[in-house]
């Protein structure tokens, strides 16, 4: 990889850094799901579209917050 890609890669990253990243409180999680809800409407089900990796990546976030933070509620 080279340096100048890296350089582009850290710039985008500034930006993108503000919403992809680990989720760690409830604030970071409503945040994902707004993400989500919009990229949603615009990516719907289109696999090729350019944000759809983003929408999977999400998601991923999201799931992984919701395993470790939010009780499962079970019925008897």
């Amino acid at each position: 990889m080279s340096v100048v890609y890296l350089e582009k890669i850290t710039t985008a990253w500034n930006d993108a850094s503000k919403f992809v990243h680990v989720l760690h409180n409830e604030r970071d999680y409503e945040q994902a799901v707004n993400l989500l809800d919009n990229l949603i409407d615009v990516v719907g089900e289109n696999e090729k579209h350019p944000l759809a990796s983003l929408m999977e990546l999400i998601g991923v976030l999201i799931e992984q917050y919701e395993d470790s933070h939010i009780q499962e509620i079970t019925y008897k």
